[in-house]
């Protein structure tokens, strides 16, 4: 096989690939209501979940004009 022909077929492959993917992430952003975007500044919405690890459960206005860290993670 020439290395002309093996460079297309892989070229081909990528593609087969890459487009899909692509079009699925347009169509992603594209469905997603014009207010679901973060603005600088703009105030963090109110959140609950289950159990708080490490201290009593808090409230948005509790932690204003601290750093905060929000780590969302699962098992899995």
């Amino acid at each position: 096989m020439s290395l002309r022909l093996y460079r297309s077929q892989m070229a081909r492959r990528s593609a087969i690939f890459i487009l899909p993917v692509l079009a699925l992430t347009l169509w992603w952003v594209l469905r997603l209501p014009a207010g679901h975007t973060a603005k600088p500044g703009q105030a963090a919405p109110e959140f609950s979940s289950g159990p708080w690890i490490n201290s009593e459960p808090l409230a948005i206005t509790d932690l204003r004009g601290k750093v905060v860290l929000v780590e969302f993670w699962t098992y899995g």
